[in-house]
This record gives C-alpha cells, sequence and structure tokens, in this order.
C-alpha cells in the first residue's frame, strides 16, 4: 500500500480509531533505538579533533571574519 492511499484510509477512520493510530506509530518509534552504538563511539572519539587551545571568537572578530568573507566573495 502506497502512502497516499494509507493516508486515504486512516481520513476514513473516526477520530478515535486516529488517535489510537498515531499512539501506536508514536510507540513503535520509541521502540526503535535512536542511534546506532557504533557511531555514537565514533562520534566521541572525533570530539577530540576539534579541541583547540585557541579561545573562541569574540561577537566582532565573527562579524569581521564573516564581513571579510562576504567581501572576498562578493567583490571579486
Amino acid at each position: 500500500m502506497l502512502l497516499q492511499e494509507l493516508k486515504g484510509q486512516v481520513l476514513k477512520l473516526p477520530v478515535s480509531d486516529r488517535l489510537e493510530l498515531v499512539r501506536s506509530i508514536i510507540e513503535s518509534i520509541q521502540e526503535v533505538p535512536s542511534s546506532n552504538p557504533n557511531r555514537s563511539e565514533a562520534i566521541k572519539r572525533m570530539k577530540g579533533l576539534l579541541k583547540t587551545n585557541q579561545t573562541a571568537p569574540t561577537d566582532d572578530e565573527v562579524t569581521a571574519m564573516l564581513e571579510q568573507r562576504r567581501m572576498e566573495k562578493y567583490l571579486r
């Protein structure tokens, strides 16, 4: 059954049945693991690659960097 056909069938159901269907769908989604454990471990390892000893730029420095980038991009 295609999604459009399913939607058409759902709209024919009474509201109480549609609400029960929504609950069932939400429960089925919540039961699915949200992430791959290998992926999570890889993300933890990669966080160390992003560390730096430099301080974060100030708002003024970020504004200046963005302005410089725009000048390079649009004034060439």
